[in-house]
């Protein structure tokens, strides 16, 4: 039996990288999916290469009407409401924070923090009258470790951390749980973008940063939806306000070798 038999998801930025590897893992186990994303292109084919186990929602995650529209959807298409993955980001404004403006960083911090908490607050109403269901956040190391992002991004990634665990607390007591997963160095468009650089460029500055991680490689999109096909699944039942790190023990310090100890 699938993993994700007869259950219905919702992943937002689910158009590429880790959300599009999510939404093809769990359409793999079972699963019917939303997929939402501003990119409607890119949305619609990979719904339309899913074959009947997925649809496409185009979704704005700052407009709250939006994320009304895409709970919703869900449950006309399918029935119910199992898992909101809240995915959906980019890291924004960059730059010294001396230099970083007011306006740059309010858009930046919503993105980030009041996508995933109207994902929170609308699949929360229908998993409460259903008495189950799964929320989960795509955080960061970024939210607990210093260096790893722009200024906005990482203060945004701690405060869904925090939101992450505080949800949780609320909701356990309707058979709700909601966890986060904290991705490290991932070879997604988003590493690019980071620096403005396409595709050739990106593969290089992930052979770079390769060379400075434990594993020697850097994480794909398969490896944080694997982490996400756990925490969304039944193998993980008991677990609620978690922040589970995939990320190669990069977080964790420098090569062993780096360190002079052989």
């Amino acid at each position: 039996m699938a993993k994700l038999d007869g259950k219905v998801a919702i992943i937002t930025g689910g158009a590429s990288g880790i959300g599009e590897a999510t939404v093809k893992l769990f359409v793999e186990e079972g699963a019917k999916v939303v997929i939402a994303d501003i990119d409607e292109e890119k949305g619609n084919k990979l719904a339309k290469s899913l074959e009947g186990s997925a649809v496409f929602q185009k979704t704005d995650v700052l407009e709250e009407e939006e994320i009304k529209v895409l709970v919703q959807r869900a449950v006309s298409e399918f029935g119910r409401l199992d898992i909101m993955h809240n995915n959906a980001g980019a890291f924004g404004v960059r730059g010294s924070i001396l230099d970083v403006e007011a306006k740059d960083f309010d858009f930046t911090f919503s993105l980030l923090i009041r996508g995933a908490f109207l994902g929170i607050k609308h699949a929360g109403i229908v998993m409460k009258e259903q008495g189950s269901g799964v929320i989960l956040n795509t955080c960061s190391i970024s939210s607990f470790t210093a260096g790893y992002g722009p200024h906005v991004y990482q203060a945004a990634k701690a405060a869904l951390n925090m939101l992450t665990r505080t949800a949780a607390l609320e909701l356990a007591e309707y058979g709700i749980r909601i966890n986060c997963i904290s991705p490290g160095g991932v070879y997604t468009p988003l590493i690019g973008g980071a620096f403005d650089l396409d595709e050739d460029g990106t593969q290089n500055v992930a052979k770079g940063i390769a060379k400075t991680l434990p594993l020697n490689r850097v994480g794909t999109p398969l490896d944080m939806a694997k982490g996400a096909l756990f925490l969304c699944c039944e193998d993980s039942s008991y677990i609620t306000s978690h922040n589970l790190v995939i990320d190669g023990a990069e977080s964790t310090g420098q090569k062993w070798t780096k360190q002079g100890m052989h």
